[in-house]
């Protein structure tokens, strides 16, 4: 394996992380590739309220919220939040049986 120039020993090379059973990767981009996020949300559908809650907890934390964690007529639990990173999130657990239209 070659190793990273000095310059680059606090970035990160990639990284998982892992909701319920789904996976997220990311990583620092390279020099003169990395733009503010923006014109998107990262969605999250998640299984619990208590899931949902926990992932919301950490991501919120350094972050801003834009709605706080609540219950919807389509979600036991719904949020959007900006990470301390600048990532929009929109974070669900949708009701059993509700169908999003389109």
């Amino acid at each position: 394996m070659t190793e990273l120039p000095a310059h680059w020993q606090d970035k990160i090379a990639n990284a998982v992380v892992t909701f319920g059973d789904q996976s997220l990767m990311g990583m620092d981009p390279p020099p003169g590739g990395g733009h503010k996020p923006q014109g998107f949300m990262v969605s999250l559908e998640l299984d619990s309220p208590a899931e949902t809650e926990r992932v919301y907890l950490g991501l919120r934390e350094g972050g801003q919220i834009t709605m706080p964690l609540n219950e919807t007529f389509w979600s036991l639990s719904f949020a959007m939040l900006t990470d301390r990173f600048g990532t929009p999130w929109m974070l669900t657990c949708p009701r059993p049986g509700f169908k999003h239209p389109g």
